[in-house]
C-alpha cells in the first residue's frame, strides 16, 4: 500500500508555501521569513543533508536556542526519514553524554549555548557521530573543537543541484522525534514518538485552544521540551506566525509581546510567575489587549496565580493541561477562564470562583476533560474509585529508544499505557489527579500521597512553597515530613514563646501549620510530623521538576545533625 494515508509533520509544508506563501511566519530578533522563504529553507537543508549520507532512520542530535532554523532543522530532519533527538542545551556534561550514549547519533546540531559540555564531549568517542554542524557561524570554541565544522548554511549552499525525493520519507515505525524525559534521577530516556502522535496532538491543541493563522505565537518554551515541540507543531500546521526568543526571560518576554502583537502563547508555574512578577506594579501594559489564548502545562497554577495570571492578560482564554512526553504532551485540558463568557449579565470573570477552588479540592487537583483523541480510564482495585490512570491510542509512545520497554497494563485482553499517575473520574467526565504512584508515601498502613498535603500547604497565605517526603521510620514505616518555603514578610517561629516574635510581622511555625492541615480536613498520618524551614531554592531538574530523591536525602543528613533548617 502506498504512504499516501500516513501521517507526516512536513504536510504542513503545502500550506506554509502556498496559502502562507507571501506572509510572515517566522521572526527571530531582527530576521523574518515568509511562508515560502521558510518552506525552501527546509527544502534546501533537506537536500543537503542526504549528499552526508543522512537517510532514514538515522538520529540527529539538536542542542541550540529557540530559532527559527531549529524549526528548520526538525522538519528538514523528518523529510529525509531520519529521526532528531533535541538535546537540553542547560544539561550538564554528563547528562549530555548519557543522552548521546542512548540515541547514538549519526549528526549533532549545535549553537553556543552548549560549547561548555561540546568541548568536553570530543574527549569521549562517540562512535556513531560523523558530523558536527553548527546552526550558524561557528564560534572559535567550535573550530577548536570539532573536525568537520559545517553550518547550515554551508549545507544549504551545497545542495544546489542535489536530488530531493518528490516525496517525504519516514523512519521504521514512523518514528520522527526522540523526546527525552526529564525524569528525577538517573539515566535519561528517550521516549521515541511517531508522526501521528504529533498531528493528533496539534488537532486537539488547534481545536481545544481554538489557534487559527491570524494567531502570533511566543515560543517561550524550549523546542527540546515536549510542550514546546508539540505546541509549534501545532503553529506550524495552522500557519501562525511564530515569534522567537533564544530562551525565556520574563522582561524579554513582556517585550516581544508588547512589540510583535503577540496573541497566544504557553507556560509553566514558574514562568506564569516570573511575568506576573515583572509586571506587578504596573497599572497596563501594551500587550494587556493582544494576548487571547494561555495555555500552562507543567503543573497546576495556584488559586493565587491564576488571579495574578487573569490580571496580566485579562482579553485572553486560560487553560490548564495535564500530559507527559510520553503521551506527545497533553493527555486533558480545563478552561480555567474565558473572557467571552458571559455570566447572568455580569462581567466576564473567573469560570467560576467556585470552580476554581473545587479543582484544588483534598481528593486531588481537577485536570479537566480528556482530549478529543485521548481515550483514558482509571485502573482500580477492588470499590475503590481511585486507581493508575491508563491511556491508549495513537497519542502514546512508540517505546523508548534502546531502553525499557513501556509502562504497560493488561486490563482483560486489552493493553493500555500506565502514567504512573493516580486519579479518578468523577461523573461529568473530569479527571482528578492525585499524585505519582511512585511517589507514595506508607505511614502508619495508610497510603499517602505528597501532592496531596503539599497541595493543602500551598492554601496557607505564608507558605510560597512546599515538598513533603518520606524518611524511614522504625515504627511507622515512613514519616511524613513537610520541607517549607516562607513568604518575605512572614517570619519563622522555632519556639511557642510569643515575645520572640515580631509584631509587626505574621507569624509562621509548625503548630500553625499542623493546625491547618487539620482544618484543611488532612487527617491521621497525612499530617506532616516534622515542619521544616527549608531557606534556599529546592533542588529541581532543567526543566524544573523537584529532585524528590535529594530533597530526602538532604532531610535525612540534617536531621541526623539535629538543624532544624535547611
Amino acid at each position: 500500500m502506498g504512504n499516501y494515508s500516513q501521517a507526516h509533520i512536513c504536510q504542513c509544508m503545502s500550506l506554509l508555501s502556498t496559502l502562507r506563501r507571501n506572509s510572515v511566519v517566522m521572526v527571530t530578533g531582527n530576521r523574518q521569513k515568509t511562508g515560502k522563504e521558510f518552506a525552501d529553507g527546509v527544502m534546501e537543508l533537506a537536500r543537503g543533508l542526504l549528499p552526508l549520507g543522512i537517510c532514514s532512520g538515522d538520529v540527529v542530535s539538536i542542542a541550540a536556542f529557540n530559532s527559527e532554523l531549529y524549526l528548520e532543522w526538525l522538519l528538514a530532519i523528518a523529510y529525509v526519514g531520519a529521526i532528531a533527538a533535541p538535546l537540553n542545551y542547560r544539561w550538564s556534561y554528563e547528562e549530555a553524554l548519557l543522552a548521546m550514549e542512548v540515541v547514538r547519533p549519526a549528526m549533532l546540531v549545535t549553537d553556543g549555548s552548549c560549547i561548555p559540555w561540546y568541548s568536553k564531549l570530543q574527549l569521549r568517542d562517540i562512535p556513531s557521530l560523523r558530523w558536527h554542524v553548527s546552526v550558524d557561524s561557528p564560534s572559535s570554541d567550535v573550530l577548536r573543537a570539532s573536525n568537520n565544522p559545517l553550518t547550515t548554511e554551508s549545507i544549504k549552499k551545497h545542495s544546489v543541484g542535489a536530488a530531493l525525493p518528490l516525496n517525504y520519507s519516514w523512519a521504521p515505525e514512523g518514528a520522527v522525534i526522540i523526546c527525552f524525559t526529564s525524569g528525577t534521577s538517573g539515566r535519561p530516556k528517550g521516549v521515541t514518538l511517531s508522526h501521528s502522535a504529533f498531528i493528533i496532538q496539534s488537532l486537539a491543541k488547534i481545536a481545544v485552544a481554538g489557534y487559527g493563522e491570524d494567531d502570533v505565537y511566543l515560543h517561550t518554551a524550549p523546542l527540546c521540551h515536549i510542550g514546546g515541540l508539540s505546541s509549534a507543531l501545532a503553529m506550524l500546521m495552522i500557519g501562525a506566525r511564530h515569534v522567537l526568543m533564544p530562551k525565556f526571560e520574563a522582561k524579554s518576554a513582556l517585550e516581544a509581546i508588547e512589540r510583535h502583537s503577540v496573541t497566544s502563547l504557553i507556560t509553566v508555574p514558574a514562568m506564569m510567575a516570573d511575568l506576573v512578577s515583572k509586571f506587578r506594579g504596573k497599572e497596563t501594559w501594551k500587550g494587556i489587549d493582544s494576548v487571547k489564548k494561555v495555555l500552562n502545562g507543567g503543573g497546576g497554577l495556584s488559586i493565587e496565580l491564576t488571579k495574578a495570571a487573569i490580571k496580566l492578560f485579562p482579553q485572553a482564554k486560560l487553560l490548564s493541561a495535564y500530559g507527559m512526553t510520553e503521551t506527545s504532551s497533553s493527555l486533558t485540558f480545563m478552561t480555567l477562564y474565558d473572557p467571552s463568557v458571559d455570566n447572568s449579565g455580569c462581567p466576564p470573570r473567573l469560570n467560576d470562583e467556585r470552580k476554581l477552588h473545587s479543582a484544588h479540592e483534598e481528593r486531588g487537583v481537577c485536570v479537566g476533560k480528556p482530549a478529543p483523541h485521548v481515550e483514558l480510564k482509571i485502573s482500580v482495585d477492588g470499590s475503590s474509585h481511585v486507581g493508575r490512570i491508563l491511556t491508549r491510542g495513537q497519542h502514546v509512545m512508540l517505546r523508548y529508544w534502546f531502553g525499557n520497554p513501556p509502562n504497560e497494563s493488561v486490563s482483560g485482553n486489552e493493553v493500555w499505557f500506565d502514567t504512573g499517575d493516580v486519579g479518578s473520574v468523577d461523573d461529568s467526565g473530569n479527571v482528578w489527579l492525585i499524585g505519582r504512584a511512585n511517589g507514595r508515601i506508607k505511614s502508619g498502613g495508610e497510603n499517602i500521597y505528597p501532592e496531596e498535603v503539599e497541595r493543602t500547604l500551598l492554601q496557607h497565605p505564608g507558605v510560597t512553597g512546599v515538598v513533603v517526603v518520606g524518611i524511614p521510620d522504625s515504627r511507622l514505616t515512613e514519616m511524613v515530613v513537610a520541607c517549607v518555603q516562607i513568604r518575605e514578610d512572614w517570619q519563622w517561629m522555632y519556639t511557642t514563646i510569643k515575645h520572640s516574635v515580631s509584631k509587626q510581622m505574621p507569624h509562621i511555625s509548625s503548630d500553625v501549620l499542623s493546625q491547618h492541615c487539620k482544618q484543611k480536613n488532612l487527617t491521621g498520618f497525612k499530617i506532616p510530623k516534622i515542619f521544616i524551614l527549608w531557606k534556599k531554592p529546592f533542588p529541581a531538574t532543567t526543566t524544573g521538576k523537584i529532585r524528590r530523591d535529594q530533597v530526602r536525602g538532604e532531610v535525612v543528613f540534617h536531621l541526623q545533625h539535629l538543624n532544624s533548617n535547611l
